[in-house]
């Protein structure tokens, strides 16, 4: 029996990106709306008996609406991070976990992936 090999990776050092078909805007004091369409069969039952919406809007934070148009795939957390401190300076501390934290929840709600 072979033994599984254990991959060592660094989470600050993933590349964040946005994913494809969510449509966003952003607004003339630069903050950032996401537009969540609401699809599959209990949306759709949702909305014709509890006269819920189609389409959900998320209002991204002041450092969230600063971060969304830097996630091109390029960039690592670590890279973003150095971008984020250099705009926001102290207010942004603690930075890391921080990033860390906000990439997650990003990631669970099928907002972002992470490209190798």
């Amino acid at each position: 029996m072979a033994k599984k090999q254990v991959v060592d990776e660094n989470y600050l050092e993933r590349k964040p990106v946005r994913k494809p078909g969510l449509s966003w805007k952003q607004d003339d004091e630069s903050k950032v709306t996401l537009e969540i369409e609401n699809k599959g069969f209990f949306n759709t039952v949702a909305q014709k008996f509890f006269k819920k919406p189609k389409v959900s809007y998320v209002h991204l934070d002041e450092n969230g609406s600063f971060l969304w148009p830097l996630l091109d795939g390029e960039k690592t957390i670590l890279e973003l991070g150095v971008l984020v401190k250099e705009h926001f300076g102290e207010k942004a501390e603690p930075l890391y976990e921080r990033l860390a934290k906000y990439f997650q929840i990003l990631e669970s709600y099928k907002f972002i992936e992470f490209r190798n």
